[in-house]
């Protein structure tokens, strides 16, 4: 499933320009918009998705952009060398049983929401040039607190970019770096 673009998708998609230059990577790329926005300002930009319907997609769709790379990957697991940004709008909410099989790849973090954020700071340092930089969205359902200690614990420092609320939830944009 391509996950759409939706209010946390258009909350980074505004900030990229401040940071994106020469190697970007798009960390789940999903419409691959967010990508396309890095285009514009970085000489090299890597998409990566773990959906390939969504890999297909930006591939297709996007042919004609010369500076965008479109990869299959988990996270890291195919990625190859280092970048001065990397856009991460991963899946952050938490397990919830109601919610359609095929949409929780997209939208589920884990059982608390947080575990892929986890997973993707354990490794992300490896994968930064020196003074490079993240881009994240997150909710506020995913519980604020836990990814700030999982930022600091894994020795990067943050600030916040801006805060949206919503019905239900607030969404939070950080720009994180070493």
């Amino acid at each position: 499933m391509i996950y759409e673009p939706e209010e946390d998708s258009f909350l980074l998609l505004k900030h990229i320009k401040n940071y994106a230059k020469e190697k970007v990577l798009d960390m789940g790329t999903g419409s691959g918009i967010l990508a396309i926005e890095a285009c514009k300002y970085a000489e090299q930009v890597l998409a990566t998705d773990i959906d390939k319907n969504s890999i297909n997609y930006v591939k297709k769709k996007y042919k004609e952009i010369k500076n965008l790379k479109v990869i299959y990957s988990d996270l890291f697991g195919k990625v190859k060398g280092k970048f001065d940004l990397i856009i991460f709008n991963p899946p952050y909410l938490p397990h919830d049983e109601e919610e359609p099989l095929d949409s929780r790849r997209a939208t589920t973090g884990g059982k608390e929401g947080y575990e892929i954020i986890e997973k993707f700071f354990i490794k992300a340092k490896k994968y930064l040039n020196k003074n490079g930089k993240i881009l994240i969205v997150f909710s506020s359902l995913t519980n604020k607190d836990k990814v700030d200690f999982i930022i600091r614990k894994n020795k990067f420092k943050f600030k916040e970019l801006e805060e949206e609320k919503h019905f239900f939830e607030k969404l939070f944009v950080y720009v994180v770096y070493l």
